[in-house]
């Protein structure tokens, strides 16, 4: 079974509009006849799961964690074990099908998503676009990629085409690439970590500490009173902080205020809530304060009030599904595809009742699709998804890769390697390609220095260590191509001299299959330097003694498949035939049992077999990255939707956003009573 008739079949289901409910009949007989011999028979319970007590469909879609597992393992064919007999296809499809549809009639709540503030990119731009500064407003090392030829913007013009060449920096060791202008005197509050497997927006990891709150405060005062806090950086300053006519004064300090507050807190501000600070303002003026000063004491109360850091979702009445409040629904939205607050479209579109009009959500994304501030959704999720924050600490052996490393102090071949991926993800979302040219490309953007890092020849001089060109190229060698074997992804999944085949396969299960393993046992040993009597041994005959062991067999077979699939690239990505002993490179392996492959290009043929799962697992991260949390069973409806929608039209990475925007879990509230209900434990794999 591969993943063309499951969403084929999703797609005929939602076109036709069938809600009918699944009889569980097929899995039922399926769990009878193979599956309670391991499962509940004889006492055997193995992986805490007896499916002796599960009798009827209602038994099986009350657990609807139980039931996505169930699915999950019989889909990618992780059951039955190798040891025992497999499963015969139309068995499978079948159980499988009435699973899916077990799942997709369950009627579960969406879960909610915790009261959250913004992350520290989400609070810059939201104070860049504030103000309309004209420069940042501290410096953010986690934007890993910056446009210094304006290409961004060239490539959203009415060609919608990302130019030949771009010149691009990178940030060496943590730092920015080059200083940019900024606020001065303003320095950023700690970085906010990417969760396990997901990403920095996530709601269970953005609390607010009164030490926190504290440090907000702070660092409000220090926006507004920065040196260069005036008419040269500050868009607004003539029509917001220059004093009006005397008699003037009172009016001017309400009506900007309710201006500058409605689009701080995201909403029109109540009359008692304007009232005070409006009375604040009066009172600084009429003791004496100058109407500049006072305006900035008013606009840092601002950055500093719950009202602007915070994001949450106003939960609906239990038991009923209610839309967002359009106000939210713009938020969703802005935060979703430009980490910043809604412009004065959105809200003036949220406060007529339009914006939850799919027709009009869907010309707002165009609209928002063609802004240079996409640009922000680009620092953010690619880098993330990939995990491309581990390039930074990869540092390979010094010794043994000298070239890696070509400038004092430290300037690293990885700063040229982790513009690949990011380039390529901002062509395949400029010129709305198919999100399957991040498994294989026929073109990949390079500078000198990557060109000869992949064994090409560069013309003229390769460039300095900071500012980088890069040139978009034709790829016919399928070894390269896609995101999967670039020399960034291959280097930061590696020891500093050898490679690490569990860690690649445990990120291709991860990123491209969002199927992240579990963690490995705590007692579980390192894998052993060779022996000397061991020199000889290759990769997988070192591996031999984890996969002996009853705790790691699971795990391995279905991540050393994947890992050695790319064996042929070494710990700084380059290709190799054979290992420094003189042993060849086995790539050999089969993809979920079914498809099998000999070398890297035969592995990306596999994948691209399963290419409506990968579609749906990428659908997963991003549905994740809109919601900012963690997605449940209940979200898996509209991941199908999505899915089946994207791929009738030619995977396209723009059209998988609009879904996004469409899907019910985001345009809906949550029906929990409390808001700040707890993130579930345990979220869906989405794999199918």
């Amino acid at each position: 079974m591969c993943g063309v008739w499951y969403c084929i079949g999703i797609l005929a289901l939602l076109l036709a509009g069938t809600t009918q409910a699944a009889s569980g009949d097929a899995a039922l007989a399926l769990f009878k006849s193979r599956c309670v011999k391991c499962h509940g028979k004889d006492a055997k319970v193995k992986g805490k799961l007896n499916l002796l007590e599960i009798k009827t469909a209602a038994q099986l879609s009350g657990d609807l964690e139980r039931l996505q597992t169930i699915l999950e393992v019989l889909d990618v064919s992780e059951m039955p074990p190798e040891k025992e007999p497999p499963l015969k296809p139309e068995t499978r499809v079948a159980a499988v099908a009435d699973l899916q549809k077990l799942l997709r009639t369950a009627g579960a709540d969406f879960a909610p998503t915790p009261i959250r503030r913004m992350n520290r990119l989400q609070y810059n731009n939201a104070v860049q676009d504030l103000f309309g500064l004209k420069v940042s407003v501290f410096p953010l090392p986690e934007k890993m990629m910056r446009d210094r030829s304006g290409y961004f913007a060239k490539a959203l013009g009415p060609q919608k085409k990302m130019p030949e060449r771009v010149t691009v920096s990178s940030r060496p060791l943590g730092k920015s690439g080059l200083i940019e202008p900024r606020l001065a005197g303003v320095g950023p509050f700690p970085q906010d970590p990417r969760a396990e497997h997901g990403f920095d927006n996530r709601g269970d990891h953005l609390s607010l500490s009164p030490f926190l709150l504290e440090a907000f405060f702070k660092l409000s005062r220090r926006i507004v009173q920065s040196p260069n806090f005036d008419g040269s950086t500050v868009g607004i300053w003539r029509e917001f902080f220059v004093a009006p006519a005397a008699d003037e004064v009172k009016d001017a300090v309400r009506a900007r205020l309710r201006k500058f507050m409605t689009r701080a807190f995201r909403r029109p501000v109540t009359e008692a809530l304007l009232n005070r600070y409006t009375e604040h303002v009066h009172r600084q003026i009429d003791s004496g304060v100058g109407f500049t000063d006072a305006m900035k004491e008013a606009t840092s109360a601002v950055l500093s009030s719950p009202r602007f850091l915070y994001l949450y979702d106003r939960p609906a009445v239990a038991g009923k599904t209610e839309p967002l409040d359009d106000y939210d629904l713009a938020s969703r939205l802005s935060f979703f595809l430009w980490s910043s607050i809604p412009d004065d479209a959105l809200l003036r579109l949220a406060g007529n009742g339009e914006l939850s009009k799919p027709a009009v959500r869907a010309t707002q994304v165009n609209r928002m699709l063609v802004s240079p501030k996409l640009k922000r959704f680009c620092d953010s999720f690619p880098s993330q998804w990939l995990q491309l924050d581990r390039i930074v600490s990869a540092v390979p052996d010094e010794n043994k890769y000298k070239d890696f490393f070509y400038a004092a102090p430290n300037y690293r071949t990885t700063m040229d390697m982790m513009m690949e991926p990011l380039l390529l993800f901002e062509t395949v979302l400029i010129e709305n390609r198919s999100i399957l040219e991040f498994i294989d490309s026929k073109y990949a953007y390079r500078s000198g220095r990557l060109r000869k890092w992949y064994g090409d020849t560069p013309a003229g001089k390769i460039g300095g260590p900071v500012t980088m060109q890069f040139t978009r190229q034709p790829v016919t060698d399928r070894r390269q191509g896609g995101v999967i074997t670039t020399a960034a992804v291959m280097t930061m999944t590696s020891d500093p001299d050898e490679t690490k085949p569990i860690t690649r396969g445990a990120w291709i299960a991860g990123v491209i299959f969002n199927a992240p393993p579990e963690p490995p046992p705590a007692n579980v040993p390192p894998l052993e330097k060779p022996k000397a009597a061991d020199k000889k041994l290759t990769m997988r005959e070192r591996f031999a003694v984890h996969r002996e062991r009853a705790d790691c067999a699971g795990c391995h077979s279905k991540l050393d498949p994947l890992g050695f699939a790319l064996e042929n690239f070494d710990p700084v990505g380059r290709w190799r035939d054979g290992y420094e002993n003189g042993s060849a490179v086995d790539a050999s392996g089969v993809l979920f049992r079914r498809h099998s492959f000999k070398n890297v290009v035969e592995f990306k043929d596999a994948i691209l077999a399963e290419k409506d799962r990968f579609t749906r697992a990428f659908a997963g991260h991003m549905l994740s990255y809109a919601l900012g949390r963690g997605l449940t069973p209940a979200d898996s409806p509209a991941l199908d939707r999505i899915s089946a929608k994207t791929i009738a039209d030619g995977y396209r990475l723009q059209t998988l956003l609009h879904e996004v925007v469409q899907s019910a879990p985001f345009i809906n509230k949550p029906r929990q009573e409390k808001a700040s209900a707890e993130q579930p434990k345990s979220s869906i794999k989405t794999t199918r």
